[in-house]
């Protein structure tokens, strides 16, 4: 082994965890018609895509924290989630976020943020969520 980081590898517990993450961050962002399936895969792709962006040892940071919250007894210890993520409901998720954006541990406050940064930086990153905002997109002249 060189002793340098591996890249992120988005099977490490990410899959499980951001269809339920996602929703709860992005609150009343996503839709609820037809385009919900497609906007949440855009997110989640986008997170994988700003987590290979990162410099290598804060991509194994954030794989750490992934196979944390894909571990049953971390996950449960730290979130309060149990019985896996696919059933987790997005009141339950939003509670363990609130509780770790205010939590007196500055590790779990930083894990918060970063979910919340690549999970909002995935989403606004799409045209698809410009509208909302009313961000017009780019200048023509910059595109």
């Amino acid at each position: 082994p060189t002793g340098r980081p591996q890249r992120f590898a988005p099977e490490g517990g990410a899959p499980a965890a951001l269809p339920a993450l996602v929703p709860a961050i992005l609150a009343g962002a996503l839709p609820q018609d037809a385009g919900r399936d497609a906007a949440l895969a855009g997110t989640i792709d986008g997170v994988h895509q700003g987590i290979l962006g990162l410099p290598p040892a804060t991509q194994k940071e954030v794989q750490d924290l992934f196979g944390l919250l894909a571990l049953a007894p971390a996950r449960r210890l730290l979130t309060g989630i149990e019985g896996g993520w696919q059933g987790a409901r997005v009141e339950a998720v939003s509670a363990f976020l609130q509780d770790w954006r205010l939590h007196r541990f500055g590790l779990l406050r930083s894990a918060y943020h970063a979910l919340h940064d690549l999970v909002l930086g995935a989403w606004y990153a799409q045209p698809a969520s410009w509208a909302a905002t009313g961000y017009p997109g780019p200048m023509k002249e910059l595109a």
